[in-house]
């Protein structure tokens, strides 16, 4: 069998690497330019001690250098495209059904990087506890993983399709 996944990527749709390469551009150009000017003009007001406005633009600072390095991370990792999908099994880009053990409640979702938001369906990440436990299964397999609660619940794979779009 041919090994299809590789974890160490996380798949985006061209529209999703571009939407964030655009972001990115955007706060490490103007972005960093915009800020830098609101440090400096709460930094002519005065004593830096008692300043909210200063201590709020650093810290706006540092929440978007931490997106510049999130970001940087992602697009440097991704692979723009369809990921390599085989009906049957789960993976990135698959339209998953499982059913939960305890209580047969169904749940279709799409696993993919939780940057491909504007899906219409549920994304699930394949890094996540219950995307983690199901990637590779294949239909009518159960995956077991740990709830944040401590426990575990089992899942059975009831659908794996490529994903179709909206």
């Amino acid at each position: 069998m041919t090994e299809t996944r590789d974890d160490t990527y996380a798949w985006l749709t061209q529209e999703a690497y571009d939407r964030l390469k655009a972001e990115l551009e955007h706060l490490a150009g103007p972005g960093r330019i915009e800020i830098a000017k609101k440090i400096e003009a709460a930094r002519e007001e005065g004593d830096l001690r008692e300043n909210g406005g200063y201590h709020a633009a650093k810290d706006q600072q540092g929440m978007q250098e931490a997106r510049i390095r999130q970001l940087t991370h992602i697009l440097e990792n991704a692979r723009v495209g369809e990921p390599p999908r085989t009906t049957g099994v789960v993976g990135p880009g698959m339209t998953v059904t499982i059913r939960f053990e305890r209580d047969d409640d169904e749940v279709t979702f799409l696993l993919a990087s939780r940057e491909e938001v504007g899906a219409p369906i549920d994304v699930y990440s394949p890094k996540s506890p219950l995307g983690s436990a199901i990637n590779g299964k294949k239909v009518g397999e159960t995956a077991t993983y740990t709830l944040p609660n401590g426990r575990s619940t089992t899942v059975e794979i009831l659908d794996a399709v490529p994903y179709g779009g909206s």
